[in-house]
């Protein structure tokens, strides 16, 4: 059952063939390290934006704190001049609308 199969021949480079050396490829755009690649830009704010930034984030925080207000001391009972107070209805507004001027203002500052 067992069916002749020719052998497998082995082929050896001889002597007389010259063994080449390649050398590895080398990319054909310049090199360029991770630091010399490109100068530095400038940044685009200064250390005084950012400050302008906080003090308007602060800003609204401060007025959405303050709009949180307090609450009823009675829960059975309805207080108008708890809800309604000058605290929530007018100088929370007023220092959310601020923050966000000096935002503006911090964005557009030069």
């Amino acid at each position: 059952m067992s069916k002749n199969k020719p052998k497998k021949k082995v082929v050896t480079p001889s002597s007389e063939v010259k063994k080449k050396v390649v050398a590895p490829t080398v990319s054909r755009r310049a090199r360029t390290s991770a630091a010399t690649a490109a100068p530095s830009e400038p940044l685009l704010f200064k250390k005084i934006n950012y400050i302008y930034m906080a003090a308007g984030f602060g800003l609204m925080l401060l007025g959405f704190i303050l709009m949180l207000g307090g609450d009823m001391p009675d829960p059975t009972k309805w207080d108008d001049n708890v809800i309604y107070s000058p605290v929530r209805m007018i100088i929370a507004p007023i220092l959310i609308l601020a923050g966000l001027v000096v935002e503006i203002m911090a964005i557009f500052k030069k």
